[in-house]
Formats: C-alpha cells, sequence, structure tokens
C-alpha cells in the first residue's frame, strides 16, 4: 500500500506502515526528525497528487495530522481575546477541508476536539470516532478526534484505563503538564506509537 502521513515530522506512523512492508512517506515543513529518506520536506499541498515514483499511480491512504492550535475546543477563548486568530481560524480550517477533500480514496485526519466555530467552517462534518491513548497500551488521557473517509474505526488494541487512573493527574496528562521549552509543542503533537501501531496493522490490511 502506497501511504502519505501529512504533517508528520516525527516519523511515527510512517515507520509503524514501513515497518509492515508499505510504500509510507511522511511529509511536513519541517525535516524528519529520524532523518528518513522516506520524507517530503515541503508544502503537503504540493505533494498530495504525487506518488513515489513519480510514474505509478497516487496515494493509497493518507493519514494527516494538521496543525489544531486554531481549531482546538481548549484554545477557543483565545478566539475572544485576540480579534487577529479569527483569520487563522479560516486559514486552519481550509487546509483541513483540503486535507479531508483530497483525491485519495481512503483518509483519515487526527485532531483535538474543535470548538463550533472550527466544526462550522469545515462544513459541520462529523469526527467519525473520539480515540484516548488508553486504548492502545499508554496509561495516558488525551481524546483525539479521527474524520475517516472510506476507513473502518480504529479497534482498541490494549486497553489500560484502569492502571491509568491509579497514576497521578500528572502522569495521566503528561503532555498537558509538560514544563515549557522549545519542544513542548513537538512533544504535544506526536503520535502515540501504539496508536500508530494499531493504524498499520488495522488499516494495512485494506489492501
Amino acid at each position: 500500500m502506497r501511504v502519505l502521513i501529512a504533517c508528520e515530522f516525527s516519523g511515527t506512523v510512517r515507520r509503524a506502515f514501513r515497518s509492515l512492508g508499505h510504500d509510507a512517506w511522511s511529509c511536513d515543513i519541517l525535516p524528519a526528525d529520524d532523518g528518513s529518506e522516506h520524507h517530503y520536506q515541503d508544502d503537503i499541498r504540493n505533494v498530495l497528487g504525487r506518488g513515489k515514483p513519480w510514474n505509478e499511480p497516487s496515494w493509497d491512504l493518507m493519514i494527516a495530522h494538521p496543525p489544531c492550535t486554531y481549531l482546538t475546543n481548549s484554545g477557543v477563548t483565545w478566539l475572544h481575546r485576540d480579534p487577529t486568530r479569527w483569520q487563522k481560524l479560516d486559514e486552519a480550517a481550509e487546509f483541513f477541508k483540503t486535507l479531508l477533500d483530497a483525491p485519495i480514496p481512503r483518509i483519515a485526519i487526527e485532531n483535538p476536539i474543535m470548538h463550533k466555530y472550527a466544526k462550522e467552517r469545515i462544513g459541520g462534518v462529523k469526527q467519525s470516532q473520539v480515540i484516548q491513548p488508553w486504548m492502545f497500551g499508554h496509561t495516558e488521557s488525551k481524546a483525539t478526534c479521527l474524520w475517516l473517509k472510506n476507513l473502518p474505526t480504529l479497534k482498541e488494541t490494549k486497553n489500560v484505563k484502569k492502571d491509568m487512573l491509579k497514576l497521578p493527574d500528572s502522569e495521566r496528562q503528561r503532555l498537558h503538564w509538560l514544563p515549557p521549552s522549545a519542544d513542548r509543542w513537538k512533544l504535544r503533537s506526536t503520535t502515540y506509537s501504539g496508536i500508530a501501531d494499531a493504524m498499520a496493522q488495522q488499516w494495512g490490511k485494506l489492501l
């Protein structure tokens, strides 16, 4: 299967698919953290119509992680404090829709829970499911929405919610409590390996 991982610099999802023999490529405006040659450092909009090698058909599956800063429910209050964020919201929603409407037969888009203004701007398209890291072996809580096109919902692989609930809040919501740093945003945006493995194992069998 030819797989495009949009807006990924960590390589977590790309590596999960490639480990199962798929022709997976990541793309981000940043270079790949792992230095992989299977990465496009480019705007994803310039890559959507490509395959690799170039004379073959395009992608079978895209998994996208568009920036959520202006879409997520946790940041909605800032819209009413900073008027300049409304234009950025419009741009973020347009980018989200570009990915959702991409000419690829199977698509999954990942984002946190959206606020109502973002939902309006993407046309009211509701997420297909909401997953948590503890459904895939991680003792952490972070609600993540998936918008799916021609893909089944992900099935949980290792539910560790009971173990997670025994932990202090600082560990259950580790990413929320990360101290300020230059890499904080990168750590918060990296896909959990258990979720990446589930995507590769379950969606990689469709072709």
